[in-house]
């Protein structure tokens, strides 16, 4: 009888078990490929590899950027074959009161910022982008991960903006874990391709969302990854699309939010 009850007990765990492993658009686990700030690098150094192995991302873009204007065209290029221009606000705006922070200029202190200027500067951004890529449905990451100005979370305004808002925390979250208002990510800076593909390993063993944020690729930025190691990344995760699902972040966000709602 014993034997019996173990046997029921292990054929009734495996259902679950599957559904657990392949939960993620019938993959292992969901990566997303984020790249911040819209510098010349983005367009330069990670387009032509993602685009060389059809692999889609989001782009982060600050309206305020140079690159935005001067390049426009590259921007919408980018849309046009699946890659998501993100919402990264207009100006950047940042907490100077924070420790470490004496880069932020005084115009742009997100401490010194209403919450309404900051909604508004961002729908301001969600307009610019929607002249490039014509989409309404999209993803903010927030400036330097500051998710308050004084005591007010100013994404609760935002909340019907945007499908999902990305952070900086570093974590793999399993899809009922993940916080749409704050989603976690791997910040990248001189990190081995071996580094990075073990935290792919990571994901694909633990079933979860692993969400890469780069800054530089090749140079560009303070914040950077080698363009040999991005590569090779890239490489790894298109070897592995069997097992891997890689996607923007705004069409990841919206099957975690239908996962949710289905019974």
């Amino acid at each position: 009888m014993r034997l019996i009850f173990s046997l029921m007990a292990f054929l009734s765990a495996l259902p679950c078990h599957a559904q657990k492993a392949n939960v993620w658009n019938h993959k292992q686990c969901a990566v997303v490929l984020t790249y911040d700030d819209a510098i010349d690098a983005d367009l330069d150094n990670a387009l032509p590899v993602l685009d060389s192995l059809g692999l889609k991302a989001t782009f982060y873009l600050i309206g305020s950027s140079p690159v935005v204007a001067n390049r426009m065209e590259l921007w919408r290029k980018a849309a046009l074959h699946g890659h998501e221009l993100g919402n990264h606000s207009l100006f950047h705006p940042c907490d100077g009161s924070l420790p470490g922070r004496s880069f932020v200029q005084a115009d742009y202190d997100l401490s010194k910022y209403t919450v309404n200027r900051a909604v508004a500067e961002i729908r301001i951004n969600n307009t610019l982008l929607q002249a490039i890529d014509g989409k309404t449905k999209r993803t903010f990451a927030y400036p330097c991960g500051d998710l308050t100005i004084k005591d007010s979370f100013f994404y609760a305004g935002l909340r019907n903006d945007f499908v999902a808002a990305r952070g900086v925390r570093s974590a793999l979250d399993s899809i009922e874990k993940v916080n749409l208002d704050n989603i976690d990510c791997f910040g990248i800076n001189g990190q081995t391709a071996e580094q990075m593909i073990a935290l792919v390993q990571k994901a694909m063993s633990t079933h979860t969302l692993l969400v890469f944020l780069f800054h530089g690729v090749g140079g560009g930025h303070a914040l950077n990854v080698g363009l040999k190691e991005h590569s090779l990344l890239l490489h790894f995760l298109k070897d592995h699309e069997r097992e891997i699902w890689i996607a923007p972040m705004v069409e990841v966000a919206e099957y975690i939010n239908t996962y949710r709602i289905l019974p």
